[in-house]
């Protein structure tokens, strides 16, 4: 299975694991995800002052900035298959 396959699988199975991961856990596979499919973040910050999650989520993919989208995608993998084990 080549990565993007690996990928596209591990996408899936972040959706049917046992337990709901911690919001940091879902952060970092909002931004590897990210940045895996769309690159380095290319939307403003929310605007909004009272829109916390969103301004968590912008963070976290900010964070990312600069990572490959093959090492992005490689490391969703291994998170997910960390959680799923």
């Amino acid at each position: 299975m080549d990565l993007q396959q690996q990928f596209e699988a591990a996408v899936a199975n972040s959706k049917t694991l046992s337990e709901k991961p911690s919001n940091e856990i879902l952060l970092q596979l909002y931004s590897l995800y990210k940045q895996a499919t769309e690159g380095d973040v290319n939307i403003p910050p929310p605007e909004n002052f009272f829109d916390i999650a969103g301004k968590a989520k912008h963070e976290a993919w900010t964070g990312q900035k600069g990572k490959a989208k093959e090492q992005a995608m490689e490391e969703y993998v291994a998170l997910v298959t960390k959680l799923k084990g």
